[in-house]
């Protein structure tokens, strides 16, 4: 009976596609929960979507293409020291401070990005790091224009024109838009000729080049992209707080942002996402263990990682039909 339904069935309504819909569940069901709730919860998710925003940039650089970077957070200090400067010592609204931010960060990106992505490997992950570093050491020193460590204050929220978006449940509203507008953005260049050039690319560089394939040119377009999505959540991020120093865009978020990636799901769609809301939400979800809650906290991600090596979205692809992008992940 069962196998007669399978074959009969049109494969959308198999149980198995569901499966996949079920990372996608879960975080709808963290979002509502914080948006009823309120309060702490809210600021959490807040500051998890805006992490989900970095880590679909970096998601398309490292699972798409499989290059590594360790410097992606230097756009995000680009866009977010510009945005904070535009709008607060020149009287900019918060949308075009955001924009020319954003696009100053590209553009950074795409004159460090056509020498330095000719490295490979190891050299690679090593140069981009130099990037996050050269950038920090620059917000520190160039206090006339950073403040340094005292940092800028009084950033205006989000909003467009004379619309400020102050509440917490309104942030968390455009958020969840942005989130699933790049969400939708990165599954479509996953199955994209662009994202198969990719996929090309992720698979093996001579191959790719021996089909055709522009394998520096696709390299930068991948770098790029993921250095815009950093951009934006840069720039998201000193905008919610109000507040930006250098320590906001250090080395802790190269590691959170890795580590939401891999818990997720490297090379998948919803894995930025989970993986983001799921690291955000687990250190407050152990502090009932109180001296023992760093323990606890690493002892789930070290499980996750050996149970679910591909991350938590990938667990849920192996039940989708094969009907995806050659190569993905």
């Amino acid at each position: 009976m069962t196998s007669l339904l399978a074959t009969t069935l049109p494969s959308r309504f198999r149980w198995t596609d569901t499966l996949a819909w079920l990372p996608w569940i879960i975080s709808a069901g963290i979002v509502g929960y914080a948006f009823l709730s309120g309060g702490y919860v809210v600021t959490l998710v807040v500051f998890a979507l805006i992490y989900a925003v970095f880590v679909i940039g970096l998601n398309i650089f490292m699972g798409f293409t499989n290059q590594v970077s360790f410097g992606q957070n230097a756009f995000a200090a680009i866009s977010g020291y510009t945005s904070a400067v535009l709008t607060t010592a020149y009287e900019w609204t918060t949308l075009p401070a955001i924009a020319v931010g954003v696009a100053l960060a590209v553009l950074c990106a795409f004159l460090i990005g056509y020498p330095t992505l000719r490295l490979k490997g190891h050299y690679l992950a090593m140069g981009t790091l130099a990037i996050g570093l050269i950038t920090y050491e620059i917000s520190v020193e160039w206090s006339s224009v950073t403040q340094g460590y005292m940092g800028i204050s009084g950033i205006p929220p989000l909003g467009i024109g004379a619309y400020e978006v102050t509440s917490d449940r309104g942030q968390l509203a455009l958020l969840v838009v942005i989130v699933l507008i790049l969400t939708f953005m990165s599954a479509r260049i996953r199955t994209s000729r662009l994202g198969r050039a990719f996929f090309a690319v992720a698979g093996s560089e001579d191959a790719a080049r021996a089909l055709g394939v522009d394998v520096a040119r696709y390299k930068l377009a991948s770098f790029i992209l993921s250095a815009a999505c950093a951009a934006l959540a840069g720039s998201l991020f000193v905008h919610v707080v109000g507040f930006v120093s250098p320590e906001v865009f250090g080395l802790h978020m190269v590691i959170l942002s890795f580590t939401m990636l891999y818990v997720g799901g490297i090379g998948t769609v919803a894995g930025p996402l989970l993986g983001a809301l799921i690291v955000s939400l687990l250190p407050d979800t152990f502090r009932a263990f109180k001296d023992y809650q760093d323990l606890a906290y690493g002892a789930v991600l070290i499980l996750l990682l050996i149970y679910a090596p591909r991350g938590l979205a990938a667990l849920f692809d192996r039940y989708v039909p094969a009907k995806k992008v050659g190569g993905a992940p």
